[in-house]
């Protein structure tokens, strides 16, 4: 995060409710280092596409079955890389129609 505060000061972070990143802790961390976070809504995954980017490298990291720390390291870099670009444009383009299917269904889940 040092040294990327000009290249990052406009982009404001998402992150789910996780409690490592609702803490105390990290919030006091986030505010000292000038972080903007999102509010988010509780149990709301199918909000951020990240989750989908994730669910698929978990899916190719079990595919490639790692036998040790470094095989798993070894997968999840591979399947990381393995992003096209393409895929990540379009996930950021469904995130406005992610939070009018949450709309639409009175904030519970969605198909996303």
């Amino acid at each position: 995060v040092q040294g990327n505060e000009m290249q990052f000061a406009s982009i404001q972070k998402c992150f789910n409710n996780d409690p490592k990143h609702t803490s105390k802790q990290a919030v006091c961390w986030f505010q000292t280092n000038k972080i903007k976070v999102m509010e988010w809504p509780a149990q709301s995954l199918d909000l951020n596409p990240t989750e989908n980017l994730w669910g698929g490298i978990k899916n190719a990291v079990s595919e490639a079955k790692p036998r040790n720390a470094e095989e798993l390291w070894k997968a999840v870099k591979s399947s990381w890389a393995g992003i096209p670009v393409y895929t990540c444009q379009k996930l950021v383009d469904s995130v406005q129609h992610r939070c009018e299917a949450v709309l639409k269904n009175s904030g519970y889940t969605t198909k996303y």
